[in-house]
């Protein structure tokens, strides 16, 4: 007896893009001193505030069954701070509480696209993007964006890939790369959008974490706005990764859909999670100030080290929580580097492989460990690129 082909395709030559992630946490259950800069998890925790929120409404009884779509005070709340981004009229019922932004990926592509239709994602790519797409029985194509154009999508790019496409998944700010785009390239983006029909899923998970540029989001373009969900979450924004709070922001008769689908997978999110959701958006920018300003700090910090060195080359970034660094001179792949670096030097980063071919050659560092340790990991991460 056989299991299905859709779980099965879900990676590649069950090659998920972990693999120095998981090594590394294995050596540390193994009690090895591990430096983690692999994965995004911020250095600082949740604020107590949130958690008093959460204890205090599970306490008060909260701890059944929520409304599937989500409580109707948080979704309100989303809407308007959406409606004031963008622009655009936006009602609770557009709105669906997943849990975390992962489940609103995989809520969106179910949505949208037919088993064989084709998914377009641009390259470098969050690693979990051609898993989504596979295990609801698309087929993913990686759409390759340039270096030396800051990774910025062009409408070339996008128009050579997107006959017959049915979704084109976006991300800005971009993890890994830190591009955040330009009004130019959401307008050619939206460009592509309308000349193929295209749904646009925009993954703006991010959008807290910028020190260059502004965040546009493509659902304030007014010819695309009724053809874009946006994924939103708590996780990076505050520092509540655990949590797993998640939204999707669309179309109304496409979120009742994904309300069917929540009834039949993950049966909405805790009412208490929610109600700490809630709590932590009323307190605003000052709050997300909070969390994203450790890693402008180290940005400038990385900046600095990186300027002497001869070997590698740190990618100009415009937010989130990670620097690419291109190590292409040492002669190594991301993935040998990353793993040498691992085994010698007890320091994990994600090799550039795991997030597509444009990234090949690569490194993302994740910004999440204390300054000190941050700047002794960057100036050993040189060392040991020089005496390679």
């Amino acid at each position: 007896m056989s299991i299905s082909n859709r779980i099965k395709n879900i990676t590649v030559d069950g090659n998920d893009g972990w693999d120095v992630f998981n090594k590394a946490r294995k050596m540390i259950s193994q009690g090895e001193k591990i430096i983690e800069l692999s994965i995004g998890e911020h250095d600082i925790r949740t604020d107590r505030a949130i958690i008093d929120a959460m204890h205090k409404s599970a306490l008060e009884g909260n701890t059944g069954y929520a409304e599937m779509q989500g409580i109707y005070k948080l979704r309100a709340l989303i809407a308007d701070l959406n409606e004031k981004k963008t622009g655009v009229i936006t009602k609770p019922e557009n709105v669906i509480i997943t849990p975390g932004g992962q489940a609103g990926l995989f809520a969106s592509h179910m949505a949208l696209c037919n088993e064989g239709d084709k998914a377009l994602y641009l390259d470098p790519y969050y690693a979990t993007y051609p898993g989504t797409i596979r295990s609801v029985g698309a087929k993913d194509l990686p759409i390759k964006t340039l270096a030396e154009n800051n990774f910025q999508p062009t409408f070339k790019e996008i128009d050579r890939e997107a006959n017959d496409a049915k979704s084109l998944l976006i991300n800005s700010p971009n993890n890994p790369t830190g591009a955040v785009y330009t009004k130019k390239t959401i307008n050619e983006i939206s460009e592509a959008v309308m000349k193929h029909d295209l749904w646009l899923i925009s993954d703006e998970v991010y959008d807290c974490q910028i020190w260059k540029g502004e965040h546009i989001s493509p659902r304030s373009i007014e010819e695309i706005k009724d053809k874009t969900l946006v994924i939103g979450s708590m996780s990076k924004s505050h520092a509540m990764t655990g949590f797993r709070c998640g939204w999707v922001i669309g179309p109304e008769d496409i979120v009742k859909h994904m309300v069917n689908l929540a009834t039949s997978t993950t049966y909405g999110v805790p009412g208490f999670i929610q109600e700490a959701a809630y709590f932590a958006l009323l307190q605003g920018t000052a709050s997300t100030a909070r969390v994203s300003e450790p890693f402008f700090r180290r940005y400038k910090l990385a900046t600095k080290i990186f300027k002497h060195s001869n070997v590698l080359k740190l990618v100009p970034s415009s937010g989130t929580m990670y620097l690419m660094v291109d190590v292409r001179q040492t002669g190594l792949s991301g993935t040998m580097f990353a793993n040498l670096l691992l085994e010698t030097q007890k320091i994990a980063v994600m090799p550039g492989e795991s997030f597509g071919e444009s990234a090949a050659g690569h490194l993302r560092i994740a910004m999440t460990v204390s300054d000190n340790e941050f700047e002794k990991s960057l100036i050993d991460i040189c060392s040991f690129a020089n005496n390679l």
